[in-house]
Order: C-alpha cells, then sequence, then structure tokens
C-alpha cells in the first residue's frame, strides 16, 4: 500500500486548486494501477460512470483523457456518480513504491516490531447507496462479493469486496453512531472512512499506541479501533481475526 498525501492547497493545476481545503486530515479516495485502462475506462462508461480527466474535464470520448502535457491516460470517476474519486492510471516507474521493486514482497513481521502488522485487513467505505459502489467495484471491476453482515463495533450492515488483492468494506452506518456523523459531513456522497491491519496480537499492539500517547475508542477481544482526535484524524482499526470470506492467501 502506498500513501499519496496531499495538502489541497498546494495541488494546483493550471492554476486551479483540484480539491478543496480542510481544516482536519481525512482519508480521501483510492487510485489504482490498471492493465488494460482504455478497456476499464471503457466499461466504467458503458455503465453510465461519469468521469474526469486530472483537469476536471469531462471524460466522454472512447478513448481516456491523458495527463497535462503527457500521452499518459489517467482518469477519476465522479462521486456523485461513483460514490468516491476513484483514480485510474497504468503502472508507471516510480521510485517512491517500493511494490514496484522486481522480486519484492511483503515481509514477515519481526519479532521486534512494534505494531505487528501483516497486511491491510480491510479499507471501510461508509454509503447509504452500497448498490451504487458494486456497480463500479463489481460490475465495473470485477470485483467479487465475498461477505454480508452486521459490523456492530461500527454500528453498521455492511458489503465486504474483494478486488485484486484488496478487500473493500462498504458500510452503511446507523444513525447516531460516530460513522454516521462521518458519512454526513460528505452525504450524499461517500466517504473514506478507515484502514483495519491484519496483526500479529492485539496486546502488543495496545501497548505501542499508548507508548505513543494513541487513544482507543474501541478495545474487545477481535479489534482496536483508534480515537481519531489522537491519530491523525482517522479511525485505524487493527485485528487479529481473518474476516468471514477473505480468500487471500496470508502474508
Amino acid at each position: 500500500m502506498l500513501f499519496d498525501t496531499i495538502d489541497p492547497k498546494r495541488y494546483v493545476l493550471d492554476g486551479v486548486q483540484q480539491y478543496a481545503s480542510v481544516d482536519r486530515p481525512h482519508l480521501k479516495g483510492f487510485g489504482w494501477y490498471v492493465d488494460g485502462i482504455a478497456d476499464a475506462y471503457r466499461r466504467l462508461r458503458e455503465l453510465g460512470i461519469a468521469m474526469v480527466g486530472q483537469r476536471g474535464e469531462v471524460a466522454d470520448g472512447d478513448d481516456p483523457p491523458s495527463a497535462p502535457g503527457s500521452p499518459m491516460p489517467i482518469f477519476f470517476t465522479v462521486p456523485e456518480s461513483a460514490g468516491l474519486r476513484y483514480e485510474f492510471l497504468p503502472q508507471i516507474p516510480f521510485p517512491l513504491d517500493h511494490r514496484l521493486v522486481p522480486g519484492w514482497e511483503v515481509p514477515a513481521v519481526s519479532d521486534d516490531d512494534p505494531l505487528g502488522i501483516e497486511r491491510c485487513s480491510h479499507h471501510t467505505v461508509l454509503t447509504d447507496r452500497p448498490e451504487r459502489a458494486l456497480r463500479v467495484m463489481v460490475d465495473g471491476l470485477g470485483g467479487t462479493v465475498i461477505h454480508r453482515g452486521r459490523n456492530e463495533v461500527l454500528g453498521a450492515s455492511s458489503t465486504f469486496v474483494q478486488l485484486a488483492d484488496a478487500v473493500f468494506e462498504y458500510a452503511v452506518p446507523d444513525a447516531g453512531t460516530a460513522a454516521y456523523e462521518d458519512w454526513a459531513g460528505a452525504a450524499p456522497n461517500d466517504t473514506y472512512h478507515a484502514i483495519t491491519w491484519k496483526v500479529v496480537d492485539l496486546d502488543r499492539v495496545e501497548r505501542h499506541l499508548k507508548e505513543q500517547g494513541v487513544d482507543l475508542r474501541v478495545r474487545t477481544d477481535e479489534v482496536i479501533v483508534t480515537d481519531p482526535a489522537s491519530s491523525l484524524g482517522i479511525p485505524w482499526g487493527f485485528t487479529a481475526v481473518v474476516m468471514s470470506g477473505d480468500r487471500r492467501v496470508a502474508r
């Protein structure tokens, strides 16, 4: 996983700020390297999903738009149509992305790793229209629904989708919950709410977080959720349990 941290005031193209200014950090969206990017673009277009280029220009031609001053195709879904701003681009040489080094693999967890993260368990997106998200993730991109059920810790009814080597939780939050409040800030669009990590041991995680001054919102036998006020505005999740339906090979 690669994090792209953006200060909206500094992300300016042709004199236009591309994201609205914020007063606190928040997860925003997803970007994917895509093989056959033109095919993905045309499939989404067939489904009636609105897209734009990097400058915000409407993408409605037979071929995807390209980056300013470059032939590289790149496009984004429109949140009102897809729920979130999803980014698509081909795999390109990028020295900052360690995953592109030939032969690179996720290393085993060392005994002195303070969090003991094995991999990302899942990403949580809050929505009141899961069918809109599934149109993109399943119908458009070929993902698979692997589980549906209640997330009592979050206070939501959730649908889990596996796409490539990642799992996405599309959760409809109950009114009155912290998740509902977070979703309402972006409604009627979706909200990228949290990332949950699969870890070796929750006690190890709890000790390290407390040592770093990170408060906990939730601590159960199966999950820890941090208090966003002390963790960069994000309720990071940690679990030692493999979710129902997860077909990935543990690493």
